[in-house]
């Protein structure tokens, strides 16, 4: 399985895309021997472009696309994995969390998103990726940034590892909150029990509104926690299986995670206007 599959809806690396990662790390890197290691090793084809580190970077993530047996996208989350993954501190000079920053924000604009291990996330998963992931970058909810990227990296070559990760990713937002909050654990850290402590703090009940179709939402909610909980138990890889298994599809997998995006920041966000009114 390729680290590209993941985002095998885009074929080819966006002109953009390349222009900011090739500045990046043709300053970064800047000698043209490590560049050129750097790149031959993320399998990019060919010899070196000419020119200096800047467009030589930029070319070479361009020649990928027109070379139908080089795996682009494994090209570029190759060359940008050690300079996204690695913490600041580990490198000199550059300010990196900029540079990290940046490519962050070019591949969103193209629908596609940096995930831990080089791999580059494609349309297949979409804005409610992004827009999770940039509310988690905003918060100390480290637990639940890597059950996104777990789940993230997961769905084409391993859905049923996916499945997992979208409840496990509820279920740390769930303890996180309730821990932030001082509110008692239930007795049974069950995802279903877990959600019932948070939303009864955030006022997700049904009882608790009057409109209808609010209520109608909210049930949803819980028919959501449930339904990934129990797919989880029936489906996922955390448990043992009987004699007879399911059949886990990507498109399962991405069920589960954008169902479980989408909760995950409407709790979030619900969370904060409930701060900001405190």
């Amino acid at each position: 399985m390729s680290k590209s599959e993941l985002g095998a809806e885009m074929k080819e690396i966006p002109r953009a895309v390349a222009g900011v990662v090739g500045e990046i790390i043709g300053h970064h890197v800047y000698y043209h021997r490590r560049l050129d290691i750097l790149f031959s090793e993320a399998g990019a084809p060919g010899d070196p472009p000419a020119g200096g580190c800047i467009p030589k970077a930029t070319d070479w993530l361009l020649r990928c696309n027109k070379d139908p047996k080089v795996d682009a996208f494994g090209v570029l989350g190759g060359v940008i994995e050690r300079y996204m993954d690695e913490p600041p501190s580990m490198f000199e000079g550059a300010n990196v969390e900029v540079g990290q920053k940046r490519i962050r924000e070019i591949l969103g604009k193209f629908g596609l998103a940096y995930a831990t291990g080089g791999k580059i996330i494609g349309g297949s998963i979409g804005l409610p990726v992004r827009s999770l992931s940039e509310i988690i970058g905003a918060r100390d909810l480290g637990a639940i940034e890597k059950e996104v990227e777990r789940a993230l990296s997961n769905v084409v070559s391993d859905p049923e590892a996916g499945v997992t990760a979208a409840c496990s990713m509820i279920e740390s937002l769930c303890k996180t909150y309730i821990e932030d909050e001082g509110l008692d654990l239930p007795s049974k850290e069950t995802i279903n029990d877990l959600w019932k402590v948070v939303a009864a703090d955030l006022g997700f009940a049904p009882g608790s509104v009057e409109d209808d179709d609010v209520k109608r939402v909210l049930s949803g909610m819980t028919s959501i926690v449930m339904g990934i909980g129990a797919f989880r138990t029936h489906a996922g890889s955390a448990h043992g299986r009987g004699r007879r298994a399911y059949r886990v599809e990507s498109r399962h997998a991405r069920l589960a995670i954008h169902a479980a995006h989408t909760l995950c920041t409407f709790v979030i966000e619900t969370w904060d206007r409930k701060r900001e009114r405190a």
